[in-house]
């Protein structure tokens, strides 16, 4: 959960955010790198999109590659050593979970 600032408007003034991202800037690995920087990230950086709309969205990742869910999940796993997606433990974890508990993880990320 995060927490607005000290915003001038009122409605947005240190207000809590459901937004289901850090919104920090995270090594992908070599399968993400498009070599494209934007801000402070480079090609094989990205920084965490919210989540909200997920289960609207009809293609997943930054650049649309894959229209299924797990797909997007497994793409994240790449790398290692120093060039490993800091995502590779989370996708262990995953990849460790009974199928019911991935199917409510997939369902719970469909629903946002």
């Amino acid at each position: 959960m995060l927490r607005t600032g000290d915003s001038t408007i009122e409605q947005l003034r240190n207000k809590d955010a459901n937004l289901y991202s850090d919104l920090a800037l995270h090594q992908v690995g070599p399968n993400l790198d498009d070599g494209i920087s934007q801000g402070q990230a480079k090609g094989n950086e990205f920084r965490t999109a919210p989540l909200w709309g997920l289960g609207k969205r009809i293609f997943f990742l930054h650049d649309g590659r894959t229209s299924d869910l797990v797909r997007a999940i497994e793409e994240h796993r790449s790398g290692y050593g120093a060039n490993a997606s800091e995502a590779n433990a989370g996708v262990e974890q995953f990849n460790k979970l009974p199928e019911t508990e991935k199917q409510d993880l997939l369902n719970f990320l469909r629903s946002l």
